[in-house]
């Protein structure tokens, strides 16, 4: 549990920074007042937690001034990151619902976000937790995807249906689900080319894809799953909304943190989409994806490095 809080601790360092640092730097000997509140206020917004996140978590935290008492700085980040915590919270709350074998997970996102890598750290994820898992190559139109992901599945030992580049990703889609169901598969993966979220042509083959999936296993729990590359900010919120249109949006997979500043866009997802944030990942090796954990990630950004928990 410590080795994961510390690659979290380690990828969110530049989140940090940008937030828990510039407000500790602030809020040193001041006067708790509005001026102070409002500082708070402009570093959440600049470091992409969102206007509407932001102007709600300053709310909260003048009324707990005010109710509570506070009158230093450490109590004021204290009670920052208990909102920032209850925040996050119901957007992580696993869903209990018994799930019909096979669950496929149909991964989806924009060009560049680390899809077809994030499938393979997946498959090492549920392989590495006693699950049988199946990797479908539907990314056809990418030179070489094909080849990557069965990289991927070799290393992380699971199969893999495939077909030759250019084949209707519908069809392999049918294929792996069909593969999945008649192998007692416990989870399938598909990998989907990358498409930008403004061609509705492209966004109407994932709607193709599901349907194919939805054919060949029909008592399968299909779940959308969107990447998003934690460096693009504010854009995920726009790209969470068009996906979901298409396919549905059941849980997003949160990428390439440990490079950027912009972690802060996890909390404006909370907020202003309340979808589920069920992955992170945390660097390019294939363990370094973890479960989205509300409390450690708050922990991650707040704690001193001397003083993990």
């Amino acid at each position: 549990m410590l080795k994961a809080f510390e690659k979290l601790r380690r990828s969110l360092s530049k989140t940090k920074d940008a937030i828990f640092g510039q407000i500790s730097r602030v809020v040193g000997g001041r006067k708790i007042d509005d001026e102070l509140l409002e500082e708070i206020e402009e570093i959440l917004i600049s470091s992409d937690v969102g206007v509407a996140a932001s102007l709600d978590l300053i709310e909260r935290l003048r009324s707990r001034v005010k109710s509570d008492r506070l009158s230093d700085g450490d109590e004021v980040i204290a009670a920052l990151k208990e909102e920032i915590r209850g925040l996050l919270s119901p957007t992580s709350t696993s869903d209990d619902t018994p799930e019909s074998k096979p669950v496929v997970w149909l991964i989806t996102g924009v060009n560049g976000v680390g899809k077809t890598t994030t499938i393979g750290k997946l498959a090492t994820h549920f392989a590495g937790t006693g699950e049988s898992v199946m990797i479908g190559a539907c990314d056809t139109f990418r030179a070489a995807a094909i080849d990557q992901v069965a990289i991927w599945a070799e290393r992380s030992g699971v199969a893999i249906i495939r077909a030759q580049d250019g084949a209707d990703p519908a069809a392999v889609a049918y294929d792996a689900a069909g593969a999945a169901r008649a192998r007692s598969v416990d989870r399938l993966l598909i990998d989907t080319a990358g498409r930008l979220h403004t061609k509705s042509n492209l966004m109407a083959e994932l709607a193709k894809i599901r349907r194919s999936i939805e054919k060949a296993a029909p008592e399968a729990t299909i779940k959308s799953l969107l990447i998003l590359d934690g460096t693009t900010g504010q854009n995920a919120l726009q790209q969470v909304n068009v996906f979901t249109e298409a396919v549905g949006c059941d849980g997003l997979i949160v990428t390439k943190l440990d490079g950027t500043a912009k972690g802060g866009i996890v909390i404006a997802i909370a907020k202003e989409l309340g979808v589920p944030v069920l992955f992170l990942g945390t660097g390019e090796g294939i363990d370094d994806l973890v479960p989205f954990d509300p409390i450690a990630f708050v922990d991650a950004l707040f704690t001193q490095q001397e003083e993990p928990v």
